[in-house]
């Protein structure tokens, strides 16, 4: 079986979905790897780096020529490129990267009626034998970490506490919000840096992992016994718990210096937890990074992809922080997709084996159909034994 590494095309998207060092394994496994010319030339890896590694260097049609196409954002997740690389396809083509299906599953009704087989990274599951192969946490770490940094870099004070002649300076104090992957780096980065930091989550069984890294957990007054859902994940909660959530985390808030919101709801928007009014009682230079920008953001007055001054509060949009430290982001992706896509082949890919788990909770569609039960759902879609074949 013939795989291909395709070049990303989304605009500043400069990770590669296979790094050099993923190539052997692969071919152990007895799979010829194609990558395109250029592919990894944005993150650090040049052409003559994958042929010394045993890969075939092609033009972009060579490489949709083959039996499996590994990319980091496919589909709906690669914006308007999605549309050149739609029409490249051809009917029974494996296609696994970054999909993004809960949210833009039109994409990925495309992908099935040209008769691909989809894979969508987002969805492995969280389980202990899945976790080599879970993309966003890999990904979500490094853009925890680079958030503080951006932040750090904004803010016109240091972070750390420090004792000199000329007197002492105050530590800075630094709010994460969301203490899932990116929030616990961020709590674990902003504490390395010097600062006074304090986390919340909706999911009081945080609690111990945020303390474990040196911070204070900020508890609240609310009821949140069905905060979180299947696999860890926050679940969404009714607008009156959010409105009172704001109004108990307005102090926290005003007493920051740095916040970094990270909460998100899987094919949701992103919960609105810091108002305009919130950002206005903030002292002046204080920062906001809000991670969950491209979901719509966590801030009110969050512009995706910008940075914007409000009171004297720069609040940043980054909406693809990973593609910034696209080396090392690169590594932990390709590591990621191999892994899965060995699983794969363990199983006797091209042949599907649905009783697994990883291969059921990931594929998105089939034989000209989307086949994936949420999918369909939030497509409109019957139930897949109620729909009329074709």
């Amino acid at each position: 079986m013939k795989i291909a590494a395709i070049k990303e095309t989304f605009p500043n998207e400069r990770r590669v979905a296979l790094v050099p060092s993923a190539v052997a394994p692969l071919k152990k496994a007895g799979l010829e790897v194609l990558v395109e010319s250029g592919a990894g030339a944005s993150a650090g890896f040049a052409d003559e780096a994958y042929r010394e590694a045993g890969a075939t260097v092609v033009s972009r049609d060579e490489a949709f020529g083959a039996d499996c196409l590994l990319q980091v954002r496919s589909c709906g997740a690669s914006g308007d490129a999605w549309h050149g690389d739609r029409d490249r396809l051809r009917p029974g083509t494996i296609l696994i990267g970054c999909c993004d299906p809960l949210s833009l599953h039109e994409q990925c009704r495309e992908a099935a009626e040209k008769g691909a087989t989809l894979f969508s990274l987002e969805l492995v599951p969280r389980i202990t034998r899945a976790q080599s192969m879970d993309v966003l946490s890999s990904q979500a770490n490094i853009a925890g970490y680079r958030a503080v940094l951006l932040a750090a870099t904004a803010l016109p004070k240091i972070l750390p506490m420090m004792t000199t002649a000329a007197g002492t300076v105050t530590p800075a104090k630094a709010l994460i919000l969301g203490a899932g992957v990116a929030g616990l780096q961020a709590i674990a980065t902003a504490k390395r840096l010097g600062s006074q930091v304090t986390a919340y989550d909706v999911r009081p069984a945080v609690k111990e992992q945020v303390q474990s890294l040196g911070a204070k957990f900020l508890e609240l007054p609310l009821e949140t016994g069905s905060s979180e859902a299947t696999g860890g994940y926050a679940k969404a909660m009714g607008e009156e718990f959010y409105a009172k959530q704001r109004e108990l985390l307005g102090k926290a808030v005003a007493d920051s210096d740095i916040v970094v919101s990270t909460a998100m709801i899987p094919g949701q928007r992103a919960p609105v937890l810091v108002t305009r009014e919130m950002v206005s009682r903030m002292r002046p230079g204080s920062v906001i990074v809000d991670l969950a920008a491209e979901k719509g953001g966590n801030c009110e007055v969050t512009v995706p992809g910008d940075a914007v001054t409000i009171d004297g509060v720069t609040v940043l949009g980054p909406t693809n922080l990973p593609a910034e430290v696209p080396f090392h982001t690169s590594q932990l992706y390709a590591r990621n997709i191999t892994t899965f896509l060995l699983h794969l082949v363990k199983l006797g890919l091209p042949q599907l084996s649905l009783d697994d788990e990883i291969c059921r909770d990931t594929l998105v569609a089939r034989g000209g159909q989307i086949v994936h039960p949420k999918i369909r759902e939030k497509a409109g879609l019957p139930p897949l034994e109620a729909a009329s074949p074709n």
